[in-house]
């Protein structure tokens, strides 16, 4: 049988956790963001024809690598290597995934593909940073636990 636990009362209005929350994101989306953009460049630049699904999970895996790698390095800085790369694979995979299906979806629906601009960059960008953002709030609030 199924123990139901009552679930904690999340504080949503506590600015001090959203500024932090934000700076995690924004660390996320910035190693996520290197190698999703990267990924989806080289297949427009180099003219490199594969379907679009493809092109966009191939992204998501190579912004979730990036994003490992960056806080690896990051982290580094304070630990032992091996530390570094198992705490960074401890970060929070629903955050990371979420924020890249957000900004793919997005780059889809403007787009109709895999393709950039100068100006859906900074929409997906806002979107890859909106949609984890309530998530890492709750998880920091609620398990102590920063996405990074």
């Amino acid at each position: 049988m199924v123990a139901i636990t009552k679930s904690p009362k999340v504080n949503w209005l506590q600015p001090g956790k959203w500024k932090k929350a934000s700076y995690n994101t924004l660390w996320c989306l910035l190693g996520c963001s290197i190698g999703d953009l990267g990924t989806i460049a080289y297949f427009q630049f180099t003219g490199t024809h594969w379907p679009t699904l493809i092109i966009m999970c191939l992204a998501i895996v190579m912004g979730l690598l990036t994003s490992i790698l960056l806080e690896t390095i990051v982290l580094s800085k304070q630990m032992t290597i091996s530390t570094a790369l198992r705490t960074a694979l401890g970060m929070s995979m629903i955050s990371m995934v979420s924020m890249e299906v957000a900004m793919n979806l997005m780059d889809v629906l403007l787009m109709g593909g895999a393709v950039l601009t100068w100006w859906v960059i900074p929409i997906m960008l806002a979107a890859g940073f909106i949609t984890p953002l309530p998530y890492n709030y709750w998880r920091l609030e609620v398990l102590g636990k920063a996405c990074h």
